[in-house]
């Protein structure tokens, strides 16, 4: 262990926050003022993390302050925390308790530190979720077109159903637009339309939820998206390979994008009949397909390099 690590645990009226080592716990709301107070506070310990849990966006405010600081921050995993707090023997669970957690979390495992979003980067990924979250919406609006009798149900159904597709193709332009202004992600998604079965949609939904695209090793992004198959070994026995965990967001983008690679992509679709002649389950085949193509756009990310065959062909 090196240095101080402070745990912050995040809920809507306040944020809990934890020294280790050390029994140092106490509160403050979560609000600018409250905020205010924690960056002071922790300037005075200088920690070496602070660790924060993914809470479905009540921590987007609090990291970015924490940012602008200049403090070392990281969002983590609450399963990797849970089960750290298990594995310590730790069961209860409380707001103090899981501040404490954190900052043990911090201090024993020392989560790697990787640079988070910027404020850009963030709304540009809020309006990707957004998009998705209006098209689920619309495809549940459709079907209970299907199921209703009433003519003045119809009508409302089919009125709402207008108004999501204008909605959706107002985020595809709003998106389509930022894209544009921003030379880096045009240069990005330039790069991911080039590879057959990638559309303007997926690429701005790629580069938005996996920016580490280009940066990591193949495995390495696998494993960050959660199509890495991962051992199950004991002993003598060797147990079935499995894909488990990772970024769900980018794994659904990634199975749309393998789904129609699978018609459009030479080098997936030989893929999958391949795996398919072999008596492989289609969903084995499919997986195998969105880490083959993964694989090959973070391989062009990395040496900027243009979609083509020689180029897919040559990647594992």
């Amino acid at each position: 262990m090196t240095g101080v690590a402070i745990g912050v645990d995040v809920s809507k009226e306040r944020l809990d926050v934890a020294v280790w080592p050390g029994d140092a716990v106490w509160e403050v709301t979560n609000d600018g003022e409250g905020i205010e107070g924690l960056v002071a506070g922790l300037k005075e310990r200088k920690p070496s993390r602070v660790v924060l849990e993914a809470s479905g966006g009540l921590e987007v405010s609090v990291v970015a302050q924490l940012q602008v600081a200049g403090f070392p921050v990281v969002v983590v995993n609450p399963r990797q925390v849970r089960d750290f707090a298990r594995a310590t023997g730790e069961l209860a669970k409380t707001d103090r308790i899981d501040a404490r957690m954190l900052a043990r979390f911090g201090a024993v495992i020392q989560p790697e530190l990787r640079p988070l979003a910027t404020e850009q980067e963030q709304e540009l990924k809020e309006l990707v979720r957004r998009r998705r979250q209006v098209v689920e919406m619309l495809m549940a609006e459709q079907q209970r077109l299907t199921r209703t009798i009433s003519r003045e149900v119809s009508r409302r159904i089919e009125a709402h159903i207008r108004y999501l597709r204008e909605e959706t193709d107002t985020i595809d332009r709003t998106l389509q637009a930022r894209v544009q202004a921003t030379p880096g992600w045009k240069a990005d998604v330039d790069l991911l339309q080039g590879v057959p079965g990638i559309g303007p949609v997926l690429s701005i939904g790629l580069i938005a939820e996996l920016p580490e695209l280009g940066s990591l090793s193949g495995r390495q992004i696998a494993k960050l998206v959660g199509v890495a198959p991962l051992a199950r070994d004991s002993g003598v026995l060797r147990g079935h390979r499995h894909v488990w965990g990772g970024r769900a967001s980018a794994r659904k983008l990634l199975y749309m994008a393998a789904l129609v690679a699978t018609r459009y992509n030479p080098v997936i679709r030989d893929l999958y009949q391949r795996l398919l002649s072999r008596r492989k389950a289609k969903k084995v085949a499919l997986v195998a397909c969105m880490r083959r193509l993964l694989t090959i756009i973070n391989a062009m990310m990395r040496d900027r390099t243009p979609w083509t065959e020689a180029l897919a062909a040559s990647q594992p």
